[in-house]
């Protein structure tokens, strides 16, 4: 069977239908189609933000809200002057779908519930009369004089213009470096860290804000550090993994993981204001309260991992002890020994190489009337929405290109 279309879009899922909904809004005439492998579309939209969908993020300043890209901060920023957070929440405002702000500055729907924006884009394509069709597996893509040609393992497709939004989906990755692209190969981008060591053995689910460092390299981070029952957590985890994706990679998740439990503390610093709590508290145990803003549990461990025993009081410290303690608190080192997934949300460093794309229309330099959006292309984000304010913001640069 061969089917013609003005525009196909290849793949089902948030940048794919945000795109074919922008275009025939923009032009109803044109003949759009989403192609989609699996059974259902938008399935990794049911699961983000635990079910709740985590639309997009509160920063609606462009050159604050590229800084938390660690691939595609500089080639984001003329986009994001083009439609950025404020612009995603009017768009679903006027799609009847309300979101709300939460603390951290994620953003959902006031429903908290994901199954909102898929019905919005369900209803969308519906109305707007876009064929949605699943089951179709894409085997082949050419280009001839005037059309682009699609298989799929049932029917043969061809259109004018080409969208591809299949996020990290290998096969197309290879397709595309058939017809010349060049993939930048995939690696895990947001984990966290196993880590087997007696000062966090009993501490799981405590948290405090801390900086993290790799030994020897450039990587560190600071926010909130969640001790697990295998490691490490935790915003500050998450960006250090997101930012040292390649390098992590490289190393193997081998590496040691310098944590500072007082944030921004020097070693100096640290030293003296023990030297103070030595004289103001002398008669106290050491390890009985935390002097510091962290949990009195993990306080006690790092006092014991100084070879301080819990009847010492604080005017019987040693130098050594002293300075023992100074380094448990803000040089503490461990040994990271794999990654862990974090939740369900897989997200990966990789994907088209971003020299080979036009920023102001997303299409590909390579080819013309092939056109790309989302995480196909070697963007991503840490988490809290960032990758599907990637996802809107590409889809309506399409658009408004294509129309």
């Amino acid at each position: 069977m061969n089917s013609k279309y003005d525009i196909i879009i290849v793949g089902g899922g948030a940048a794919g239908f945000f795109t074919a909904i922008n275009i025939v809004e923009k032009n109803p005439k044109l003949k759009v189609a989403i192609l989609e492998r699996g059974k259902e579309v938008l399935s990794k939209v049911r699961i983000s933000g635990g079910g709740r969908c985590n639309v997009t993020h509160a920063c609606f300043v462009p050159n604050d809200l590229v800084k938390f890209y660690p691939r595609g901060e500089k080639e984001l920023r003329g986009p994001f002057h083009q439609f950025c957070s404020g612009d995603t929440i009017e768009w679903f405002e006027k799609h009847g779908v309300e979101l709300k702000i939460e603390d951290d500055g994620r953003m959902f729907p006031t429903s908290d519930s994901s199954q909102t924006i898929i019905d919005c884009f369900l209803s969308a394509t519906n109305k707007l009369g876009i064929d949605v069709l699943t089951g179709q597996s894409v085997q082949s893509i050419f280009k001839t004089e005037t059309n682009w040609k699609i298989d799929t393992t049932t029917e043969n497709f061809a259109c004018q213009k080409l969208i591809l939004t299949t996020g990290s989906n290998p096969k197309i990755w290879e397709m595309l470096s058939d017809i010349g692209h060049t993939i930048i190969s995939a690696v895990p981008s947001l984990f966290t860290f196993n880590i087997k060591d007696s000062r966090i053995k009993d501490l799981m689910g405590l948290s405090a804000f801390a900086n993290v460092k790799v030994k020897n390299s450039k990587l560190e981070a600071s926010g909130p550090l969640l001790i697990t029952h295998w490691g490490m957590s935790g915003p500050g985890i998450l960006r250090l993994s997101a930012w040292g994706a390649r390098e992590l990679f490289d190393k193997n998740y081998q590496f040691i993981l310098q944590v500072n439990w007082l944030n921004d503390l020097t070693f100096e610093e640290t030293l003296e204001k023990l030297k103070e709590l030595k004289l103001e508290h002398s008669k106290k145990a050491v390890s009985k309260k935390s002097p510091f803003d962290f949990p009195n549990r993990l306080w006690e461990s790092l006092v014991l991992a100084s070879s301080i025993d819990t009847e010492t009081k604080w005017a019987d410290l040693t130098k050594n002890q002293l300075i023992n303690l100074t380094n448990q608190l803000c040089n503490g080192e461990f040994q990271v020994n794999g990654k862990s997934t974090f939740k369900e949300e897989f997200v990966t460093a990789g994907g088209i190489d971003l020299k080979e794309i036009n920023f102001k229309t997303m299409e590909s330099k390579l080819h013309e009337n092939l056109y790309f959006a989302g995480e196909i292309v070697n963007i991503d984000a840490i988490t809290g929405g960032f990758n599907f304010q990637n996802a809107w913001t590409g889809g309506f640069i399409i658009a408004e290109n294509i129309v």
